[in-house]
C-alpha cells in the first residue's frame, strides 16, 4: 500500500479523471479506445522502463523528479503529438501548419500521412534502439551473462572500437537494398538515429566523468532518456491510429500509459530492483534489440503490434523468472 501511494496513486487518479473526461466529451467508444491505448502503451513499454531505470540510477533525486514531472509533458506533447507532426511535415514536404490543421480537423488524412512516414520513423527508431542494445552487450566490463551463448560472443567484439556503429550501418545498408523504392528516406533517417546516439553517448560520458558538472550531467541524461522514449514510442503512435484517429484520444491514452511506466521506472530505481533481479536488465536490452529489429523488418513486411509487444514481454518475463531462480 505504501508503494502504491508513493508511486501509483497520482497516476491512478489521473487515469480515472481522464476516463471520466473522455467519456463525457466523446462518449463510450472514445472511452474504450483510451483504455486500450493505455494498456497498449504500458504493455509495450516494460522494457523501456527497465532500461530507463539503469540511466536514472546515475541521476540525483532532483533530476529523477524532473524526469517524472517535466518529462511526462515532453512524452505526451513532444513525442506523441508534436514530433510525429514534424516528421510528417518533413517527409511530405507540406508546411508544419498544414499538418497541424490536418491533425486537428482531418485526423483520418493525418493518419494516412503519418503512415506514409513509416519508413523514416521505423529506420530512425529501429537503428537507435539496435544501437542501445548492442552498446549494452558489446562491453568488455560486463561480467554477468544471461543468455551466455549470445552475450559472451558479443562481448568478444568489444576490443574493436565502435563496432556497434559498424553493425548498425551494415543492417541499415541491407535494409536499403531490400527496400530500394524508399532507400533514400530510410538511409537518411537511420543516419540521423546513429548521429543522435553517438552525440548523446558522447555528451553523457563526458559530463558523467566530471563530478563538478552534476547538473549538466543530469540534463544530458534527461535529454537522452527522452530521445530513447521517442525511439520506443514513435512506431506505437502509428499503430495507435489503427485504434482511433482522434488526436485527443491518442494523446490521453498513450500519455496516461506513459505516466504509469515512468512511475514504475522510479519505483524500480528507488527499490534497487535491478540489483535484486540480476538478469532483468539483460532481458530488457534483449527486448530493446528485438523491438529495434522488428521496426527495421517492419520496413520490409508488416509486423502486428501485438507481436512486437509479445517479444518485449517474453524477454522481460523470462529474465524475471531466471533472476528469481538464480536468487533462490
Amino acid at each position: 500500500m505504501q508503494i502504491f501511494k508513493k508511486f501509483f496513486l497520482i497516476p491512478t487518479i489521473i487515469t480515472l479523471f481522464s476516463l471520466i473526461f473522455i467519456y463525457f466529451y466523446n462518449g463510450y467508444l472514445a472511452l474504450v479506445s483510451v483504455a486500450i491505448l493505455m494498456v497498449l502503451e504500458i504493455t509495450l513499454s516494460f522494457d523501456n522502463a527497465v532500461v530507463n531505470a539503469k540511466v536514472l540510477e546515475k541521476m540525483d533525486e532532483v533530476w529523477r523528479k524532473r524526469f517524472i514531472n517535466w518529462g511526462i509533458w515532453v512524452a505526451v506533447f513532444g513525442t506523441r503529438i508534436v514530433l510525429p507532426i514534424f516528421i510528417v511535415a518533413l517527409v511530405s514536404g507540406l508546411s508544419f501548419l498544414t499538418i497541424i490543421n490536418l491533425a486537428i480537423y482531418d485526423p483520418s488524412t493525418y493518419g494516412l500521412k503519418l503512415g506514409e512516414a513509416h519508413y523514416s520513423i521505423g529506420a530512425f527508431g529501429g537503428i537507435f534502439l539496435l544501437l542501445v542494445a548492442l552498446k549494452y552487450f558489446i562491453d568488455d566490463t560486463k561480467e554477468i551473462h544471461w543468455i551466455k551463448i549470445i552475450e559472451t560472443r558479443l562481448k568478444k567484439f568489444s576490443s574493436i572500437e565502435s563496432i556497434e556503429i559498424v553493425f548498425a550501418l551494415l543492417v541499415l545498408l541491407g535494409i536499403t537494398f531490400l527496400v530500394p523504392i524508399h532507400a533514400s528516406e530510410i538511409f537518411v533517417a537511420g543516419i540521423i538515429g546513429i548521429i543522435l546516439f553517438v552525440l548523446m553517448q558522447g555528451i553523457t560520458n563526458s559530463m558523467g566523468s566530471n563530478i563538478t558538472k552534476v547538473g549538466t550531467s543530469g540534463f544530458s541524461l534527461f535529454i537522452y532518456l527522452n530521445i530513447l522514449d521517442s525511439a520506443f514510442s514513435l512506431d506505437g503512435v502509428i499503430g495507435a491510429f489503427a485504434i482511433s484517429s482522434n488526436l485527443l484520444v491518442i494523446g490521453i491514452g498513450l500519455g496516461v500509459g506513459a505516466y504509469f511506466v515512468r512511475s514504475f521506472t522510479l519505483m524500480v530505481v528507488e527499490h534497487k530492483t535491478l540489483n535484486e533481479l540480476r538478469y532483468l536488465e539483460h532481458g530488457a536490452h534483449f527486448a530493446v534489440g528485438g523491438l529495434g529489429i522488428c521496426m527495421l523488418f517492419g520496413l520490409i513486411f508488416h509486423i502486428p503490434e501485438v507481436v512486437i509487444g509479445l517479444v518485449g514481454l517474453f524477454f522481460v518475463g523470462a529474465s524475471y523468472v531466471s533472476s528469481k531462480k538464480s536468487n533462490n
